[in-house]
C-alpha cells in the first residue's frame, strides 16, 4: 500500500497528529495523510489527503523520507514530504483527537505509528 504523508514545520516545530480511537493505529501520532488512488500521483494525494483531513490547501515541497514498514502482515510504503500552508496552518483534523506542534528533539517521546519512525528519526537527529 503506498501512502503519502505531510510534515508541516514552523522554525524547529513540527506539527503531530494523534489518531482517534476506533480508527486504525487509534491513540498513535502520525504526520496526516492518507493512500494514493490508482493512477494519483503522491503530490496530488498528498494535496487531496491534506484538504479532506485538516481543511487546508499546502504547497508540497521536497521528499523527507520513503520507507516501507510491515504492519499486520501488509507492506507500508510512506512517503514522507515537507509541506507548507497555503493560509493559515491547520487547528482540527477529521481522522485525529489531538493536533500539536512540537521542537524536532522532542517527537522521539511521542508514540507514533510504526510507519512514521523512520520520517521522525529523519527530523528528530538531523539537528
Amino acid at each position: 500500500m503506498d501512502v503519502v504523508a505531510a510534515v508541516f514545520t514552523d522554525g524547529e516545530r513540527v506539527l503531530a497528529c494523534r489518531r482517534r480511537s476506533g480508527l486504525a493505529a487509534g491513540g498513535c501520532w502520525e504526520f496526516p495523510g492518507g493512500k494514493l488512488e490508482p493512477g494519483e500521483e503522491p503530490a496530488a494525494a498528498l494535496e487531496r489527503e491534506i484538504a479532506e483531513e485538516l481543511g487546508v490547501e499546502i504547497e508540497v515541497g521536497e521528499l523527507l523520507d520513503r520507507s516501507t514498514t510491515m504492519v499486520a502482515g501488509a507492506e507500508i510504503t510512506l512517503s514522507c514530504y515537507f509541506v507548507r500552508p497555503l493560509g493559515e496552518a491547520p487547528t482540527h483534523s477529521s481522522d485525529h483527537d489531538q493536533l500539536g506542534w512540537f521542537r524536532r528533539d522532542r517527537l522521539v517521546w511521542l508514540g507514533w505509528a510504526a510507519p512514521d519512525l523512520p520520517a521522525v528519526r529523519r527530523l528528530a537527529f538531523a539537528l
